[in-house]
């Protein structure tokens, strides 16, 4: 296996820390995880290589698009900006107006599995999805559902794959 930084701050971090609001594993997220920062930089490598960014004037002549070429570059450094690097749900990482996080730290609850009124949440009705690992995390207990996480993100598991299957 490649270590990489997202590994070592995966191995670093308080585990509970990687625990969503939501019942999200964040150490199972593809952003968490550094896929778009690693997908961005190996398109660069791979247009560098063939030094697109030379040659997109003569090649725009065939492919119009790519007369855009310089602000597909633009592009590319705000995904990375926005991103390449998240400090976790705890850490604000993800949506700043995530309506699950804002109700969470006003109750002062560490995740929706505490409150009393999770299986009739209207907010999370909207996240089939969160419902479902919350139940999950009810079910076997914190710890436990967080050591199976850490195992599955050990075997290379990662909740992006499940999205673009």
């Amino acid at each position: 296996m490649v270590i990489n930084s997202s590994w070592c701050r995966l191995l670093t971090r308080n585990p509970k820390d990687l625990v969503a609001y939501c019942g999200l594993y964040c150490g199972a997220c593809g952003i968490y995880q550094g896929r778009i920062r690693h997908a961005v930089e190996n398109l660069r490598k791979v247009i560098g290589a063939y030094g697109f960014d030379k040659i997109a004037p003569e090649l725009a002549k065939w492919e119009p698009s790519l007369q855009h070429y310089s602000e597909f570059e633009k592009v590319m450094d705000g995904l990375v900006k926005l991103f390449g690097e998240c400090p976790a749900c705890i850490g604000d990482g993800g949506d700043p107006n995530c309506a699950i996080r804002q109700c969470c730290r006003q109750k002062k609850y560490a995740t929706c599995v505490e409150c009393a009124e999770m299986d009739t949440c209207g907010t999370l009705q909207r996240y089939p999805w969160a419902r479902k690992e919350l139940q999950k995390i009810k079910t076997t207990g914190l710890d436990k559902w967080i050591r199976e996480m850490h195992e599955k993100v050990d075997a290379g598991y990662c909740t992006l794959d499940e999205r673009i299957k």
